[in-house]
């Protein structure tokens, strides 16, 4: 094939393994042959519509197999896939699809309103709606669309109408698969261009380093337009001939079930989902023997989610990574998670990471600097932001994490905190995560997180926001009992304020920003 990419991919596993069920969605079940003929057919709708190398292609939509084929198709073509957010507003997607310039949005029907008012004013030119969808308004080849706009129809009658012969572009390991945005906490977000290459050296990282096997079954409970989701789970699933279960929303009670219905073996998420399983009612009852590895990213796994697992006999691998690095930078080994708790693990197989002082210099074992990334899998540019390439690299080699972090006497990451979350107050760095670690082994406590807050003597001091577990209470004196003489009394919060929620990102992670906003006054 002349296409090494990623689009090439059900292309060449379908000799090997066309029988095989690839994709679980609900009661749907899709072999490899069909996925592989529905994506071609797919490609070939989209060539059509006027798709061509280069072009962008958006998909907004939950967990389905479209967004597979969407993908799948777009590296076919040789066209960019732009998984869009669904909890962003329209302003929000607007801005991506105008960055982007995106010809075509493909978008799920309960979507159709916000995809509507998200495509107005951009540069889409026709949206496909997966689901019943609107009646078609014209031929298929876009005569309506300077009339209306964009033009709509529905995803299945442009699939049924398409070709199935093969297609076969062009397609290297340098050219681009992907724009994916950063959550843009602070000003806009900037499109991550991940190439074939990044993504498929990524995936090469997740199979040496992590044993996945074509028997392996993935539980995807996670949005798949992030970037873990799909480039940790999805596509190293797929690219090994596994099957994986999409779920267009996480309940824990559900996704309980489904590992048991399943057979599952693999699953990814971050500390609040493995901690709301644990805390169904269902754990005790459902069957987890099949469960072999539990995959874990945006912070550290606290010591009871980890506990609660291990007394079930299931291990978990913390992982640490960035959308820049098509995640995956290091792995803490299942086998060491317990030696190494609060450990983000070594850097992957294929990635090298270094810890270097504010002039570049690379820091001792146990000090604390920013965290730098190289590797065959680290984006090279952002999409439309020279700007923003100048700014991220070192040396023109190593890209600038923005986090913080050390490293011990073997090598093990342990991260700090965001260069930009740290708190400097009296001249003295305190870093929140590590006041988090402490705070979170209340029992009490649901989640945590500690921003800074003016303060006329030392500019600024540690705050700490919290949730409480559901009928339990704690004050603010509880707090900071549990943490005297633990901490030095400058890394304490001075202050402890209690809220119902915390403002979350797709992923999980807490939106610091957000909470500034909401809780430093």
């Amino acid at each position: 094939m002349y296409n090494n990419g990623v689009g090439s991919w059900l292309e060449r596993r379908r000799p090997k393994s066309g029988a095989k069920t690839a994709l679980i969605a609900g009661e749907r079940s899709i072999t490899y042959a069909e996925l592989a003929e529905r994506t071609r057919r797919l490609a070939h709708a989209l060539r059509r519509r006027g798709v061509a190398p280069g072009d962008r292609v958006a998909y907004l939509g939950d967990n389905d197999p479209a967004f597979v084929e969407t993908l799948f198709a777009c590296g076919l073509l040789g066209a960019l896939f732009v998984p869009l957010n669904t909890r962003l507003a329209a302003p929000e997607l607007q801005f991506q699809l105008d960055d982007a310039g995106v010809r075509i949005l493909v978008s799920a029907e309960r979507l159709e309103a916000l995809a509507g008012s998200a495509a107005g004013g951009t540069g889409v030119q026709r949206r496909l709606v997966v689901g019943e969808g609107p009646e078609s308004d014209d031929d298929g080849r876009g005569a309506s669309a300077a009339q209306a706009g964009s033009a709509v129809e529905p995803y299945e009658e442009a699939l049924r109408a398409a070709a199935t012969e093969p297609i076969d572009e062009t397609v290297t390991l340098e050219d681009g698969a992907m724009i994916l945005y950063t959550s843009g906490t602070t000003g806009r977000p900037k499109g991550a261009l991940l190439t074939h290459g990044n993504i498929i050296w990524n995936c090469y990282n997740v199979l040496v380093d992590t044993d996945l096997a074509s028997t392996d079954i993935a539980l995807m409970i996670s949005p798949l337009f992030h970037v873990a989701s799909l480039d940790m789970g999805l596509l190293p699933i797929l690219l090994k001939g596994g099957t994986a279960v999409l779920e267009q929303k996480f309940e824990p009670g559900r996704a309980l079930e489904l590992i048991e219905r399943h057979r599952v073996t693999t699953l990814n998420g971050v500390p609040t989902t493995f901690q709301m399983l644990a805390e169904h009612p269902s754990w005790a009852a459902t069957d987890l023997s099949s469960l072999r590895r539990l995959t874990c990213g945006g912070s550290a796994i606290p010591a009871s989610v980890l506990a609660a697992y291990e007394e079930r006999g299931i291990g978990f691998s913390n992982n640490y990574g960035m959308t820049e690095a098509a995640p995956g930078v290091t792995t803490l080994p299942i086998e060491r998670s317990r030696e190494k708790v609060g450990s983000a693990g070594l850097p992957h197989f294929f990635t090298d990471l270094r810890v270097v002082d504010p002039i570049g210099e690379v820091l001792a074992p146990g000090e604390v600097g920013e965290i730098q990334i190289s590797g065959p899998n680290v984006i090279k540019q952002y999409w439309n932001r020279s700007d923003a390439v100048r700014d991220s690299y070192a040396d023109g080699v190593w890209f600038r994490s923005g986090d913080m972090g050390y490293r011990d006497d073997e090598g093990f990451l342990y991260l700090s905190d965001r260069l930009k979350d740290m708190i400097i107050s009296g001249g003295e760095n305190i870093y929140p995560a590590e006041v988090e670690a402490v705070i979170v082994e209340l029992p009490q406590v649901a989640s945590v997180a500690v921003i800074g807050v003016p303060d006329e003597k030392w500019g600024e001091v540690p705050r700490a926001v919290l949730t409480l577990r559901e009928g339990m209470e704690l004050s603010e004196d509880d707090v900071r009992t549990h943490l005297d003489g633990r901490l030095a009394r400058y890394k304490i919060p001075k202050s402890v304020v209690f809220v119902e929620e915390m403002p979350r990102t797709a992923s999980g992670k807490i939106r610091k920003a957000e909470l500034r906003k909401q809780c430093a006054h």
